[in-house]
C-alpha cells in the first residue's frame, strides 16, 4: 500500500471527537487514523456492456498490469496492484474505449445492494458523475429504462460524457432538483422498480482520496445536509412501486446523515416501508441504534457501515428499503 505525500492538514478537534465516539476502541480508532495516511487501492470496474471481465483482465495483464479480482461473485471488480504512472489509469486506451470505469471499491457497493435487473424502470436521483449509473446500465444489459438526474449543469456534462464513453443507451438524463423531479413524476403516475438515492453528503468517508475534506468539514453542514437527505428519500419513496427497492447511500460516517435519516423515514412511512438487511462482499458493521442523546429503531442494525480500516476502502453507508405491497 502506498502512503500519501506529506501534508500539513490536521483533523479538526470536533471531527476527531466524533470519530472517537464512533470508534471507542482505541486500537480501532488508531487503525482508522493509520489508514488515512495510505492511498486507496487503484480500483476499476469492467464495463460488461463492451467487454467481459475475463477478456479485460487478459488485455490489462498483457500491458504488464497486475490485476486482482477481490470479490468472487463480482468478477467485474478489479484492483490494479502494481504502481502506475500518474494518470495512467485514465489515459489507457481501454479506459478511453469505455472498457472500464475508474471507481473506488466502496462506491460500487450501493448498486451491488440495489441488484438492478434487465428491463426494469430505475431512478438514479443524484447520478453525476455516472459511476453508479453506468454500473446500473451494465447490470441491466442496456435494457429497461434508467432516469439519471443531476441538478448541476457542470456535473451533468460529465455524466453525459461517461454514459457515451461506456456505450449506455437505456438512460434518460434529466436536470432537475431531485425533490421537484420526484413530485413531477408522481403527478404523472410514473413509478420505479428500484431507486438509488446516493445523496449529497459531508464526505467524511473520502478523506483518503480527498484530503480537502479536512478543510471543508463542519458540523453545521451535517445538519443542513441531513434535512435535504430526508426530503430526497421522502420524495423518492412516493414513486417507488409496491415491493420496490430503494437504496439510500452516503460516503460519510456522520450518524445524522445516515441512521438519523433512515430512522426518520421509518417513522414517517411506518407500515409503508421496511428495512432489509444489507449484504455486501466486504467486511462491514451494523448500523447504529444510538448516537449521543438519540435512540434509533433496532431495525437500523440491518444497515451497513463501511469503515476504511476494515477492508482498505473509503468509508460508506448503505441502507435498503423495501416498499410494502
Amino acid at each position: 500500500m502506498k502512503t500519501r505525500k506529506p501534508h500539513n492538514l490536521t483533523l479538526k478537534p470536533r471531527f476527531t471527537e466524533r470519530m472517537q465516539k464512533l470508534l471507542p476502541n482505541k486500537s480501532d480508532y488508531q487503525s482508522y487514523l493509520d489508514i488515512l495516511k495510505i492511498l486507496p487501492a487503484k480500483s476499476i470496474r469492467c464495463n460488461k456492456l463492451k467487454i467481459s471481465p475475463s477478456k479485460l483482465k487478459q488485455k490489462l495483464e498483457a500491458k504488464g498490469w497486475k490485476i486482482k479480482q477481490p470479490w468472487k461473485d463480482h468478477p467485474e471488480v478489479m484492483v490494479v496492484e502494481n504502481d502506475l504512472e500518474p494518470g495512467e489509469l485514465g489515459r489507457a486506451l481501454e479506459h478511453l474505449l469505455g472498457y472500464y470505469y475508474i471507481q473506488e471499491l466502496a462506491s460500487m457497493l450501493p448498486i451491488i445492494a440495489l441488484k438492478p435487473e434487465p428491463k426494469e424502470m430505475i431512478l438514479d436521483l443524484c447520478s453525476a458523475p455516472g459511476s453508479k449509473t453506468t454500473q446500473t446500465a451494465s447490470e441491466m444489459e442496456n435494457t429497461g429504462t434508467i432516469i439519471a438526474n443531476e441538478v448541476s449543469m457542470g456535473r451533468l456534462k460529465i455524466l453525459a460524457s461517461n454514459l457515451e464513453r461506456c456505450g449506455v443507451t437505456n438512460t434518460i438524463i434529466t436536470k432537475r432538483d431531485g425533490i421537484a423531479l420526484c413530485n413531477k413524476l408522481k403527478k404523472q403516475g410514473i413509478m420505479f422498480d428500484r431507486i438509488l438515492v446516493d445523496a449529497p453528503c459531508s464526505g467524511e468517508g473520502t478523506l483518503r482520496s480527498s484530503p480537502k475534506t479536512y478543510l471543508m468539514w463542519n458540523p453545521k453542514t451535517i445538519k443542513t445536509l441531513s434535512r435535504l437527505q430526508i426530503r430526497l428519500v421522502e420524495s423518492a419513496i412516493d414513486i417507488l412501486k409496491p415491493n420496490g427497492t430503494l437504496i439510500y447511500s452516503t460516503c460519510t460516517h456522520a450518524p445524522e446523515e445516515n441512521e438519523g435519516v433512515v430512522d426518520n423515514i421509518l417513522n414517517k412511512f411506518e407500515g409503508e416501508v421496511k428495512l432489509e438487511k444489507v449484504k455486501l462482499p466486504i467486511k462491514h458493521r451494523e448500523g447504529l441504534t444510538k448516537w449521543k442523546d438519540k435512540k434509533y429503531s433496532k431495525e437500523l442494525k440491518k444497515c451497513a457501515r463501511v469503515y476504511p480500516q476494515d477492508a482498505n476502502t473509503e468509508g460508506f453507508f448503505v441502507a435498503k428499503f423495501r416498499r410494502e405491497e
